[in-house]
């Protein structure tokens, strides 16, 4: 098989070459829709032929770079959009909610996701060194940045590795290192160096999120949320509000409806059964609050998604 569509490539310069042979690489590894794990660790392939609705869901720390097609996220009220223009970073795991915006069958929407490393970023930090404080505003565990083509040239060294699998656990790594490099150092890299900051707030809020992950379906205590985060409580809703736009009780919330609603759809619990496993102990307000997040019904939501083929 032709590696590239070098006829494409060749006509094209820079940043639209190297979005043109990810479009080719991605679109032929991904296969059919939807999101493909690859073989080489912390690397996804995403894939769409249409736009989708949107869909609340939980983003981990993680780097999504469009090559073609776009998407937006909704964190609270802002609208991130991104695409073969600007790449995604989220730094920690924050309730959201995602949809497709541009894609057709002709143009599907290609994406890959690359998870954040926290310590492959703090061996960098340690290279780098110091640098000027960011703004005390920009608080946002995500963020927007535009793509160079520097970014993209490891982007695509890394990606072209799917089809060397023998060279990928010795290459990888290195490409994997120089992506995390090229956001640390990019216009927004600031945002990325506060996950990292020894006992930093950002670093404290990724604390207190790590253990709701670990703890969901049991009662919240704020007193040791805080406590576990070493802040005040008052600090800890002031600082996690900055940096998820939801408070830690919402947060847990959304935790637990979209645990539920994976056991319904890949497990096959009923909604009463996934109620209780992920902490509620009243099926009506799970079906409230199943209804205000997605917008119907366990029962019918659960089923809509089957038939629609979603998972």
């Amino acid at each position: 098989m032709n590696d590239k569509p070098s006829s494409v490539v060749e006509a094209l310069s820079g940043i639209e070459a190297q979005q043109a042979e990810l479009a080719h690489r991605i679109a032929r590894n991904a296969g059919g829709d939807g999101v493909r794990d690859t073989a080489i660790a912390g690397l996804s392939l995403i894939r769409a032929s249409s736009p989708s609705q949107p869909i609340p869901c939980v983003y981990h720390p993680s780097l999504c770079v469009v090559v073609q097609g776009r998407k937006r996220a909704l964190l609270g009220d802002e609208i991130y959009v991104y695409d073969p223009l600007n790449y995604l970073v989220v730094s920690m795991s924050i309730p959201l909610v995602s949809q497709i915006i541009e894609a057709t069958p002709a143009q599907p929407y290609l994406c890959l996701r690359i998870d954040v490393e926290p310590k492959l970023v703090n061996e960098l930090l340690v290279q780098l060194g110091p640098a000027a404080p960011s703004r005390a505003d920009d608080e946002r565990a995500l963020f927007l940045a535009r793509t160079s083509a520097p970014l993209l040239d490891a982007v695509l060294r890394l990606v072209r590795l799917l089809d060397a699998p023998a060279e990928a656990a010795v290459l990888a790594p290195l490409a994997l290192r120089e992506i995390h490099y090229r956001v640390l150092v990019g216009e927004l890299g600031q945002r990325l160096r506060r996950l990292c900051e020894i006992d930093g707030p950002s670093q404290r809020v990724a604390r207190a999120i790590e253990l709701l992950k670990a703890r969901y379906s049991e009662p919240l205590r704020i007193e040791e949320l805080a406590a576990a985060a070493h802040m005040s409580a008052s600090s800890l809703h002031q600082r996690f509000r900055a940096a998820t736009a939801t408070t830690p009780l919402q947060y847990q919330k959304q935790l637990r409806l979209q645990e539920a609603r994976r056991l319904m759809l890949v497990e096959g619990l009923e909604a009463a059964a996934a109620a209780h496993r992920v902490g509620y102990e009243s099926p009506s307000q799970f079906s409230r609050e199943y209804r205000r997040l997605f917008g119907a019904p366990p029962r019918r939501e659960v089923a809509a998604k089957r038939v629609g083929g979603e998972y």
